[in-house]
């Protein structure tokens, strides 16, 4: 079930690219602060829509590659961020020469992969020196009504993995590093029932799973008096994490 959900995303690639939030750019930015001075080439694995590779292509003189299994996704990500080469592959098997990048950076996907062998064979990819960095955008289930929406849509995988402790990452790569940012964003019913509508969970669950799941976010919606147009604020935390290739 987990390698089907994995692979789940590009039958929701619309729900996902409309109802998943972006990456905050000073998280994206602490992430590559410590690749050498004068590089440039970033790898985005596992990259989806573009999520976090519209941010990456923000950076000055970057050269970005996006990486996703996906060929949805991927169709995807080449409309919403144009002229970024993208090619199939995954974190244990990067269609990228050795030492060829300075970064690989993964967002919403370290969850997915095997620790151990992502690591060495992003550590092939990634010249010395070079830089891992792993983002999460978590929903602040601190807040009452989103702990509700959690409870209703079920915890992520990246969710649950992150409750247990940090992230695995493995030789050659040095000591993890991390930081987190707190903020929000406005959401509207709709983008509610898209962003659950995207998770890996839903996807891959029984019809009456997914009828049970759409009633109740519609009865916690009316709840908060959220109809049309009308926004609520959607807390998020944000995790980051980097590590440097030895």
């Amino acid at each position: 079930m987990a390698d089907e959900m994995a692979t789940s995303f590009g039958a929701q690639a619309g729900d996902y690219e409309a109802g998943r939030p972006d990456y905050p750019f000073e998280a994206v930015a602490w992430m590559l602060e410590r690749m050498p001075a004068g590089s440039r080439r970033v790898a985005d694995v596992g990259a989806g829509t573009g999520k976090l590779t519209r941010v990456l292509a923000k950076a000055p003189g970057a050269e970005v590659v996006a990486v996703d299994p996906d060929p949805e996704m991927l169709a995807t990500l080449r409309g919403a961020v144009p002229g970024v080469p993208t090619f199939r592959g995954s974190a244990e098997r990067l269609p990228l020469p050795d030492a060829s990048v300075d970064a690989v950076v993964l967002g919403q996907a370290w969850h997915w992969v095997e620790p151990i062998a992502a690591s060495a064979e992003i550590g092939r990819a990634v010249r010395s020196g070079g830089v891992l960095g792993l983002i999460w955008n978590l929903r602040d289930d601190r807040v009452e009504w989103v702990r509700k929406l959690t409870e209703i849509m079920h915890g992520s995988h990246a969710e649950l993995m992150l409750a247990e402790g940090d992230p695995v990452v493995a030789a050659p790569f040095g000591p993890l590093e991390q930081e987190r940012w707190e903020w929000s964003r406005p959401v509207t019913r709709d983008v509610l029932h898209r962003m659950a509508a995207s998770r890996s969970y839903i996807i891959t669950a029984p019809e009456d799973e997914k009828e049970r799941i759409h009633r109740e976010l519609d009865a916690l919606f009316d709840e908060l008096g959220l109809h049309g147009d009308t926004t609520i604020d959607l807390p998020y935390v944000t995790r980051a994490y980097r590590a440097v290739r030895d």
